[in-house]
């Protein structure tokens, strides 16, 4: 099968396009026949080394963690599942990945592919629509009525933050370039913010979540206009922890889990009608670096996607 892998960490010349053997699966897994992988920040990060202090990577390494596709086999434990499923998912990012025409993955991490999307818009659903389902409505703890703010609003995550606020009842403020306003408005936004207007915090007041996707300085810069007893959840890590103790803010960071049970809700949200992913560029696999590079540039609005098949 064609697949793109690595060799060592390193720049987008690393990316190579390739034959390799198909996977085999082990008794609790299914084997994805792969129509699609999305591409996140994770599997730039990953190709330059920056996970792997955390992650003991094996190389020759097939990035991408962000699938849809058909079950092709299923192990003997796997009931859940049948050859011929459509199924879609955020695979283990420790091991081999979606950049592929097969990929093995534990059926824990799987569920039914939303039916009204086809293949490829579905591979820019998994990974941004769990971070941000898990940290607007779990960590976030957001309920209606309530001010959310969202940094990042235009981005992948972002998008599919903004239409969770506003399906749970939200008011809702997204942080964009002003170029990306309109957009963010059909999406349901209450106010869109120009991150670009120098001191644009300081006329946001009684936030009660902010939602993160930048981190840094841009985190630090939205801390007082969080209300007391609010919630800051960030997907890059909390910038000042003492700021939020001193305002009694809490503070969450947190990594997106593979939970079945998460997407199957976004997979009914979708079908409903209630939230849609947002894809910028349709790429093919063999142009998997010119991909890496959009991502890394951060302007893309939505998703990127690699058709892996027709």
């Amino acid at each position: 099968m064609k697949a793109i892998q690595i060799y060592q960490f390193g720049s987008t010349e690393e990316l190579k396009y390739e034959d390799v053997p198909k996977p085999s699966i082990e008794k609790d897994e299914v084997l994805i026949k792969v129509y699609a992988s999305g591409v996140n920040p994770v599997d730039w990060k990953i190709r330059e080394g920056y996970m792997k202090e955390k992650v003991h990577y094996t190389f020759p390494l097939i990035l991408g963690w962000d699938v849809s596709g058909i079950v092709e086999e299923t192990g003997e434990d796997v009931h859940n599942f049948k050859k011929g499923d459509a199924v879609y998912g955020r695979p283990d990012t420790s091991r081999n990945g979606s950049y592929a025409e097969y990929i093995a993955v534990r059926a824990t991490e799987l569920s039914l592919k939303p039916q009204s999307l086809s293949y490829t818009e579905t591979a820019g659903v998994a990974l941004a629509g769990l971070t941000a389902w898990q940290g607007v409505i779990q960590h976030g703890e957001l309920q209606p009525g309530q001010k959310i703010l969202i940094q990042g609003a235009s981005g992948g995550v972002g998008s599919f933050a903004v239409q969770f606020a506003k399906w749970k009842g939200a008011y809702v403020i997204g942080t964009a370039s002003e170029k990306n306003a309109a957009f963010l408005k059909d999406l349901g936004a209450d106010e869109v913010i120009d991150y670009h207007n120098e001191g644009f915090e300081k006329n946001l007041k009684d936030i009660d979540v902010v939602f993160d996707t930048r981190g840094g300085e841009d985190q630090k810069k939205i801390m007082n206009s969080i209300k007391q007893g609010g919630i800051l959840v960030s997907t890059v890590g909390i910038a000042d922890q003492k700021v939020l103790d001193e305002k009694g803010i809490k503070g969450k960071s947190y990594m997106a889990q593979s939970i079945p049970g998460d997407l199957t809700q976004i997979a009914t949200l979708i079908d409903e009608g209630k939230a849609k992913p947002v894809i910028s560029k349709v790429l093919p696999l063999e142009q998997a670096a010119e991909a890496h590079k959009m991502s890394e540039e951060g302007h893309t609005r939505g998703k990127i996607v690699l058709e892996v098949r027709k």
